[in-house]
């Protein structure tokens, strides 16, 4: 095991200030700023003695805010002050009114035209190229189940597969079931039952599974085989016949007589899907050929300050490049939705934000929940005091092109979908991966300031740390030190140069991710709006 690096020495208060019309700045000192503290020149706040104790990433009034005044930070109102709050006290979110969400109406419709992106050519990586003509960086023979009734079986087959077959077929990286909560016990013909079954039907199709089927189903349940993936709705391999439905083990087949011929039915699937993928063999394709998910999870004041802006300038990079970068959670843009729609490529594409933010509301609003209910205690304690600053940090990862194309939950990409995308999901970590797989993601990135082993079976996850602290600590599970940014170690560009780069070697397979390294794999967990039975 490596040794843990040593923490830095202490050095001088430091605080952020996001811009220069914000009355609010964070403490960037590992441990926080004690009360007493004199804030030096050359930082926000230069002069201010500290009133109370202020956590690292917790915001510092730069000037007196009268109750009821305006709480800036990103240059937008976070909050309103609940009482007078003197200058160089801490602010956090008991003493903020959250301001109330920005009315659907009388947007911004497609007004910003940014500079035209010069094209970043010559950039590639070594992947595999599917039939469809879709592009994976993994080879993964997948396992698709109906029901979560057959997730025991699956599991223990999947166990054989690796350790009987897989040894067998150097060049397949990995074997995975498709397990899932979804397909019996539920209205299966309810409006909103299509986003889990397209959902479930468009991860199966994911690159990174090189266009093999494969579904392991139970026969009683409601999602029935034809009915997840119609016959003629996939590729079919060259021997099949193109008008046959998928590939099925039914377990409740007759010709099963016990435990074991369910197992040896699966492994004797499973191996033409192996001898196949096998056969296959990484070339080089241009980056275009990335469809890149962004995310944050476990955030904190730093998330906007270094990882999503650094995100922010790789998705610039990437797009450039002519791929595709695909950033979601609507909770945590809601705040922010003048600039989706300002920046949608046309009206039709800023009308699709709004359709699919205002389904939202009303789906929360079901719920007798609104998006407040989407911040964390760890948000918290990291610093963002309520969802509209978290908001302000969670939107500057999606970077500065224009917003090509929207899918609704469990949508899957066309080939011409390049660019910029919205694909709506949940905030949900664990929902919004399970989407983006669908959408066609074959990399994804994640940034956490709080710290989380999140990690995916179906595609590599490159994790962002926002703090130097935290890299530090989680020095085996971080991929990325963003706290650079902060230490004054490296820029924004620099470490978006650094983590495009890295993405490169990490869809060409020259190098493996944290999450891949130990094997940290999050379950797929299918967003069902749809009643259950």
């Amino acid at each position: 095991m490596s040794a843990v690096a040593a923490p830095p020495p202490s050095r001088p208060p430091l605080t952020i200030r996001m811009h220069a019309d914000d009355n609010v700045a964070i403490v960037a000192n590992d441990g926080g700023l004690p009360a007493g503290a004199l804030l030096p020149e050359g930082v926000p706040g230069a002069g201010l003695t500290l009133r109370d104790q202020v956590p690292q990433g917790h915001k510092v009034a730069l000037t007196d805010i009268e109750a009821g005044g305006v709480v800036r930070r990103y240059k937008v109102p976070i909050g309103y002050a609940l009482k007078d709050i003197p200058a160089g006290s801490w602010v956090h979110e008991r003493l903020l009114q959250m301001p109330a969400a920005r009315a659907l109406e009388g947007l911004p419709m497609a007004t910003v035209k940014p500079p035209s992106l010069t094209p970043l050519d010559g950039y590639t990586f070594e992947g595999y190229r599917n039939a469809d003509g879709s592009v994976g960086t993994r080879n993964i023979l997948a396992i698709t189940t109906t029901v979560q009734c057959v997730a025991g079986v699956v599991a223990q087959a999947v166990a054989r597969i690796k350790a009987e077959l897989l040894p067998r077929y150097p060049n397949v990286d990995d074997v995975i079931g498709l397990e899932h909560s979804y397909g019996c016990g539920v209205a299966i013909d309810a409006p909103d039952a299509v986003i889990p079954i397209r959902t479930l039907k468009n991860i199966s199709l994911n690159p990174n599974f090189g266009g093999e089927v494969m579904v392991v189903s139970l026969g009683c349940e409601k999602l029935q085989p034809t009915r997840l993936l119609p016959p003629g709705s996939f590729a079919i391999v060259d021997e099949r016949d193109p008008g046959a439905g998928p590939e099925t083990v039914c377990l409740q087949d007759e010709a099963h007589v016990g435990f074991m011929s369910m197992l040896d039915d699966i492994l004797r699937s499973a191996e033409p899907h192996l001898a196949r993928l096998n056969a296959r063999r990484r070339e080089t394709v241009p980056a275009s050929e990335l469809v890149v998910g962004v995310q944050c999870g476990g955030s904190d004041a730093f998330s906007g300050v270094t990882a999503n802006p650094a995100v922010g300038f790789c998705a610039d990079l990437l797009v450039r490049a002519g791929a595709t970068v695909m950033f979601s959670e609507n909770t945590e843009v809601r705040d922010a939705v003048e600039q989706l729609t300002s920046r949608a490529a046309t009206p039709e594409v800023a009308e699709a934000i709004v359709r699919e933010l205002g389904w939202y509301d009303r789906y929360l609003d079901r719920g007798r929940v609104d998006r407040a209910a989407n911040t964390t205690p760890g948000n918290k304690a990291g610093g963002l005091s309520n969802i509209a600053e978290k908001a302000m940090g969670s939107i500057i990862k999606s970077g500065s092109a224009p917003i090509s194309h929207v899918l609704s939950p469990g949508e899957k990409l066309g080939r011409q979908q390049r660019g910029l995308v919205y694909a709506a999901t949940p905030a949900s970590d664990f929902i919004c991966g399970t989407l983006q797989l669908a959408a066609g993601m074959n990399l994804h990135v994640f940034t956490t300031g709080r710290g989380t082993p999140y990690g995916l079976a179906e595609c590599p996850v490159v994790k962002v740390a926002t703090r130097s602290d935290l890299a530090r600590r989680w020095h085996d599970l971080m991929d990325l030190n963003a706290g650079q940014v902060a230490d004054g170690e490296a820029s924004i560009e620099e470490l978006g140069w650094q983590l495009f780069r890295l993405l490169l070697d990490v869809a060409s397979g020259r190098r493996k991710t944290w999450a891949e390294h130990w094997k940290l794999h999050n379950a797929l967990v299918l967003f069902n709006p749809a009643p259950v039975t």
